[in-house]
């Protein structure tokens, strides 16, 4: 007798199944591109109405697409003042800012976070809080220290307040260098190599991503920056951009919105590029910024 041997047959490979969309996560797309087109937008129409005539800035009801495509008025816009001079301002300003608050920040940060000495922790929070403090508390003891010592309607008192005094940026800097593993330095010291030679060649390549991201920000505050300028500023030919802006209105009587919304295009356009370029090392060092907090 001889038995029948039955040969298993292969199951058919199951076909991939689609991936499920959830509900809750078209939702949050959704509210996700609504509020992506509503930052937008006033940048969007500050940018239309700089291309439109005059009269059609005026009628009613308001188009949103100019026509004519008036493109006179950013070449209006930047020969009605001295922009030109403003944009030198204002670049040499916040370069010399961002470059002066790196290596102050950083060596600060450097001191409190691998320097111990007595007291360390309630100096830094007590140096910290001063963040908490408006600028506008104490913009009137700030003007007469800078008029003492001569550095009223001088970029000087722009730029070396900005670079000595910086709470968020040494905090900030503190943060990366925590998460910097203490294994690099010690074997550094083994190696007899200075306090100096640490910071300057493991401190700072390691935190060069978060570092990257200072600097944007640093330069987004300078840039920007209009209370001081207006305050300590007088002449003409040092104004920074902001300050600049301002005059349109007076010049225009508040009526050529086209060469403002041009001008404000036009002030807008070097942050505005810095961010598209460095907002995902913005975004990735502050979100890994306080692994090595305590």
């Amino acid at each position: 007798m001889t038995a029948s041997s039955t040969t298993p047959v292969a199951a058919a490979p199951s076909a991939p199944r689609a991936p499920r969309i959830r509900p809750a996560k078209i939702a949050l797309h959704i509210v996700l591109a609504l509020v992506a087109i509503t930052m937008f937008a006033p940048f969007a129409w500050m940018v239309l109405t700089s291309l439109k005539a005059l009269p059609q800035q005026l009628q009613e009801p308001l188009s949103i697409i100019p026509d004519p495509w008036t493109w006179s008025n950013w070449p209006d816009a930047w020969n009605a003042l001295p922009f030109g001079r403003a944009y030198m301002n204002s670049i040499y300003i916040t370069a010399l800012t961002v470059v002066g608050s790196l290596f102050t920040c950083t060596l600060a940060a450097y001191g409190f976070a691998r320097i111990p000495f007595r007291g360390s922790n309630a100096i830094f929070w007590v140096f910290l809080a001063m963040q908490m403090v408006p600028s506008q508390v104490t913009l009137v003891p700030f003007y007469f220290i800078m008029a003492k010592i001569g550095w009223v309607d001088s970029h000087l008192a722009l730029i070396v307040p900005a670079v000595l005094i910086n709470p968020f940026g040494v905090f900030l800097a503190r943060q990366f260098i925590l998460a910097v593993p203490v294994e690099l330095e010690e074997a550094a010291t083994v190696d007899g190599a200075s306090r100096w030679r640490i910071y300057w060649q493991i401190i700072l390549p390691a935190i060069r991503p978060g570092m990257g991201a200072l600097g944007i920000i640093v330069a987004l505050s300078a840039w920007n920056s209009f209370l001081l300028p207006l305050v300590l500023l007088n002449s003409t030919e040092l104004f920074t951009v902001p300050l600049l802006l301002s005059q349109f209105q007076g010049q225009f009587g508040g009526m050529d919105y086209g060469i403002i919304m041009a001008a404000t295009a036009l002030s807008t356009l070097p942050m505005l590029v810095a961010f598209v370029f460095g907002q995902r090392q913005i975004i990735n060092s502050l979100a890994t910024s306080g692994l090595g907090g305590r």
